[in-house]
């Protein structure tokens, strides 16, 4: 096996490792356990699910974003990532503001069905990607995150929603999952 198509097998297995816990997550908590406050965010459990499955769904544009970036000379994205960090107050206020919605509306069930949808999406685009596109890179504005780093790859961009969940998961004040 090649040092890239394990990269893609070890993402494949966090993902996949991710989703389990989602559900396990999702299965275990009664109305009590989403209502109730998270540590360390200002959000309920619920809340904080909403954004951890939120992480993975951004990865659709922030590849699109990639792709175009990654194909110019990297002095853009610099530009472009000093850009988005001089914005980091209006989207901290958005990227609060989105799960408090977001939980609402999709609720326990169709939060599942979507985390699904997305990792079978993202396992797909993953296997069709080439090896020269994994390679791919750009600057990200690294105070929007703290897994953002100055230059990440597009294999980097795959890994980046499983280490925000890995985070996120440990501020969650469910039940333990059985």
């Amino acid at each position: 096996m090649s040092e890239s198509s394990a990269d893609r097998q070890a993402i494949h297995e966090e993902m996949e490792r991710a989703r389990r816990t989602f559900h396990g997550l999702l299965n275990t908590a009664d109305g009590a356990d989403l209502g109730r406050r998270t540590d360390g965010t200002r959000w309920t459990n619920q809340q904080l699910l909403f954004h951890m499955l939120f992480g993975y769904i951004l990865i659709r544009p922030l590849l699109r974003l990639l792709r175009i970036f990654g194909r110019l000379p990297r002095g853009v994205s610099r530009t472009f990532a000093r850009l988005l960090n001089a914005g980091t107050k209006p989207f901290d206020v958005i990227n609060y503001l989105g799960p408090l919605g977001g939980a609402r509306v999709l609720g326990r069930r169709r939060m599942g069905k979507a985390f699904d949808r997305v990792i079978a999406d993202l396992h797909r685009r993953l296997d069709a990607e080439r090896e020269t596109d994994l390679a791919l890179a750009m600057h990200y504005p690294t105070r929007w995150d703290p897994f953002f780093r100055d230059v990440m790859t597009v294999a980097d961009l795959y890994r980046y929603p499983t280490q925000h969940f890995d985070f996120h998961r440990q501020q969650l004040t469910l039940t333990p999952e059985p």
